[in-house]
């Protein structure tokens, strides 16, 4: 049995002084892989430092995060662009359109959305899309004919089962996190209608911790958390959840 976390920024400030040890655990509960998504220019140097540390554990991605697309989105995307070109990088992200926090940059993040998408066209690579409270930009930008055969994952999803469906027959997996184990969290009823096939699991680490740590930093090895609420809502072993899970983590990034 073993587990693949598909987010994670662990190499955020949040883990500066115990990295290793948050590995360590990560690794105690059977994560053997783990995805480390982009946010700007500022934390491509230290992702690229876990990766170089722990080749085999961390997969990494690169991407403009839809909450730093600011005046200065072309300079990012061209930092990026770059980095593409000269580092093994498996997929786009994390990219996508947030309007939860600020709606100021709304054309400038649909840009970087597209541009990145065309991107991972390109290479063949697969993205990771940041979707808050901006489903409809979504997925007005995704369903353009020049996205057609694009694959990749849903993070943290919070929609509906006729979201899920939608993202779902585009060809994208749901990625579920920690919310799923919130009280009365509405991603129960999606996982209840939707096959495991269609599902990975990430934690978002150090952001949304699943019962029983909210409150408290998230971390890698939280992930055990998720598949035993899927597990209780599918009624199958965890040691499933966890084998068909990773299988389509390993589809998506190819290793």
């Amino acid at each position: 049995m073993h587990f693949i976390d598909t987010h994670s920024h662990l190499y955020l400030p949040e883990f500066e002084n115990d990295v290793d040890e948050v590995i360590e655990h990560a690794i105690n509960v059977c994560v053997r892989k783990i995805v480390l998504p982009n946010i700007d220019s500022n934390s491509i140097n230290d992702i690229h430092k876990l990766v170089t540390k722990y080749p085999d554990l961390f997969i990494p991605l690169i991407g403009l995060h839809p909450t730093h697309v600011k005046e200065n989105v072309e300079e990012e995307l061209n930092i990026a662009s770059k980095q593409l070109e000269v580092f093994n990088y498996k997929g786009i992200g994390e990219i996508g359109i947030d309007l939860y926090w600020d709606k100021t940059f709304l054309n400038q993040q649909i840009y970087a959305f597209e541009s990145q998408m065309k991107w991972a066209m390109q290479k063949e690579i697969p993205v990771v899309i940041h979707a808050r409270e901006s489903f409809g930009e979504i997925f007005q930008s995704i369903t353009k004919p020049d996205f057609k055969g694009l694959k990749g994952i849903f993070h943290a999803f919070t929609g509906n089962v006729e979201q899920a469906k939608f993202i779902i027959n585009l060809g994208f997996k749901l990625g579920i996190g920690g919310i799923l184990t919130y009280k009365n969290s509405t991603l129960v009823n999606v996982v209840k209608e939707i096959g495991l096939e269609h599902i990975v699991l990430e934690t978002d680490s150090p952001y949304l911790p699943p019962v029983p740590y909210r409150g408290k930093r998230n971390e890698s090895s939280y992930v055990i958390k998720v598949a035993e609420k899927i597990a209780e809502i599918k009624n199958k072993d965890i040691s499933y959840i966890a084998d068909i899970t990773s299988r389509n983590a390993t589809d998506i990034f190819k290793i």
